[in-house]
């Protein structure tokens, strides 16, 4: 039975070999980009010039860790080796507008080969050895007490170094931990803090989303995320619909968050007054990203959803008057508060003084006080000179007398065994000092003062 070759397979030979022969005409390029490591770090190294590599060929690069496994990207000169390849313009630009100088990009390494089959079956050896050795660095970590997670555990293909990713509250001391590792596995060890958002690129696969983690993908720069972005974003403020795998707010927050605004400035706000084909009405809710207006109708209160290319301004808008506030509407829209709207009491003050005010002795005038000078006299010490009382009449020594009796005749024993005059003991002083302190300050009736009558 003949063999008839069908159309589709000749077509396909024609552009294999147009491609082939384009392939063949490209130059070499001189420098590559190269994804590489756990963290996805990414860098532009130089060739030799010989491979003419395309896009996602594994590379066995020379970077500052070492020798290890690679994935070119592109290139960044013009038709050389690849149809995606850029300039060095615009990778810089792309590094600018994706981070600056937080963007995890190398240039201190060098492309060395295309990576072989053994190269793939070595590196996939090293990929299966991780997990042992991340259970082993735990069991060492909680023998040691040392207060630190271990995440994960990354060996290179030259085995020039092994890098421990962690995480710690505090600052650990971690040298008998290194000299451990140092001899089990003969490498030099590298000890690597991160923080949740890491810990999710090194150890994450997919997000509830369905697609592979960003962080984890291409997303280089962790930037935090504000609560104000998942508010406008979000319908509700669940921590499990609004966070990721690493427990933070999601990062795909961040970076829609300029879409949303732009669409949410194009939406009426609530409760204003818009026109709709079915009549005017009051904007009741808005969806940002359907771009719809949820509008309860005047004609008949009910509720339509209409979308934002669709509303119009209101034809019979009348700008409402707002009604002058009475206090019979402010009281009835603002509930009595009993302690904020309770009458000031009179003070205690104001009490005592009331009854002199009656009396008719407030518009009495008042008199400088001075302070006066009390010689403590006994028996035959006393002077007429020195007893201000016995020549002033003071009034309080006067109702003294009045209520105890003559001075001489009240003196009363002091501790040492001596006489003391009332007048000059210090209760009377206390006394004195009491009524000097209850007078008012404020031109009212002075106690001090004699009575007119």
């Amino acid at each position: 039975m003949p063999i008839h070759v069908l159309p589709q397979f000749e077509a396909d030979l024609e552009q294999y070999e147009e491609d082939r022969k384009a392939y063949q005409a490209l130059s070499a390029p001189k420098t590559l980009v190269v994804r590489f490591g756990a963290m996805k770090l990414v860098g532009e190294f130089p060739t030799n010039g010989d491979i003419k590599p395309g896009c996602g060929t594994k590379l066995i690069v020379r970077t500052f860790r070492g020798v290890e496994l690679g994935e070119m990207l592109t290139t960044t000169c013009q038709n050389a080796g690849c149809g995606k390849s850029v300039s060095r313009k615009e990778l810089l630009e792309f590094i600018k507008n994706s981070g600056g100088k937080d963007y995890p990009f190398y240039t201190n390494g060098r492309v060395l080969r295309v990576a072989t089959m053994e190269d793939m079956d070595r590196q996939e050896a090293l990929e299966q050895s991780r997990h042992p050795m991340k259970l082993d660095t735990r069991r060492r970590v909680e023998r040691l007490g040392l207060s630190m997670h271990i995440v994960d555990a990354e060996p290179i293909l030259g085995g020039e170094r092994l890098t421990i990713y962690y995480t710690a509250e505090e600052r650990t001391d971690f040298r008998e931990l290194i000299r451990e590792l140092g001899i089990e596995h003969g490498t030099r060890i590298e000890m690597r803090q991160v923080g949740a958002r890491d810990e999710a690129r090194v150890v994450a696969d997919y997000e509830k989303c369905g697609q592979y983690c960003c962080c984890k993908n291409f997303l280089k720069v962790l930037k935090p995320v504000s609560m104000r972005s998942a508010k406008v974003q979000k319908a509700t403020l669940d921590p499990l619909k609004i966070s990721g795998r690493c427990g933070r707010l999601m990062c795909c927050l961040r970076y829609e968050d300029q879409t949303y605004t732009e669409l949410k400035k194009r939406l009426p706000n609530r409760k204003t007054r818009v026109g709709t084909p079915d009549g005017d009405g009051l904007v009741i809710s808005t969806q940002i990203l359907t771009q719809l207006v949820l509008v309860q109708l005047d004609k008949d209160d009910s509720q339509v959803a209409v979308p934002i290319e669709d509303i119009s301004p209101p034809d019979s808008a009348v700008a409402v008057k707002p009604e002058p506030v009475t206090a019979a509407r402010r009281e009835k829209r603002r509930p009595r508060d009993p302690v904020r709207d309770r009458k000031p009491q009179p003070s205690a003050k104001r009490e005592r003084e009331t009854p002199i005010a009656d009396a008719g002795l407030a518009d009495s005038p008042t008199r400088k006080r001075r302070r006066r000078r009390r010689r403590h006299t006994s028996g035959d010490d006393a002077h007429p000179l020195h007893d201000r009382t016995a020549r002033e009449g003071d009034p309080d020594k006067q109702r003294d007398q009045s209520a105890t009796g003559p001075t001489s005749a009240d003196a009363t024993p002091s501790r040492d065994g001596g006489s003391q005059i009332e007048g000059g003991s210090k209760s009377g002083k206390r006394r004195r000092r009491r009524r000097r302190r209850r007078a008012p300050r404020d031109g009212g009736p002075n106690r001090d003062a004699p009575d007119p009558s």
